[in-house]
């Protein structure tokens, strides 16, 4: 079954990380990430731009609005996500534990299944990991 793992934290705290701590913590979650890449189980892995550069479209009303930012004002926003493949939920709970030792400190993953799955169109872009 597909699970998506959505990543929340401050976004403030980890947007002062310098470029060492950031690259530091990304290589810890690449071994975790690589060992379930490795296994035939890790889909896409999104990591969201600070919510300064967000945008939402509100439809309440007649005529829907777009305005700045994320949709709620919350202490932790929504900075990423894995998508990953596991037989038991045991599984996916497994991976994020182990997400969470890579990325000690605040912050949560949430475990939600996927219910439908439509494949990529979109052609692989300059800069994306995957395409590498």
């Amino acid at each position: 079954m597909l699970y998506a793992v959505l990543c929340y934290n401050d976004e403030n705290a980890v947007s002062t990380w310098t470029k060492e701590e950031d690259d530091a913590c990304m290589a810890r979650l690449q071994v975790v990430t690589g060992a379930m890449q490795a296994k035939g189980k890790l889909g896409p892995v999104a990591r969201l731009k600070n919510t300064t550069e967000a945008r939402t479209l509100r439809k309440n009303g007649e005529r829907p609005l777009v305005v700045d930012g994320p949709f709620a004002e919350t202490k932790e926003q929504f900075l990423g996500f894995y998508v990953v493949d596991c037989e038991t939920m045991e599984e996916v709970e497994d991976f994020v534990r182990q997400l969470a030792e890579a990325n000690p400190g605040s912050g949560s993953y949430e475990i939600r299944p996927v219910g439908f799955f439509t494949p990529s169109a979109l052609p692989a872009k300059v800069g994306d990991r995957s395409a590498a």
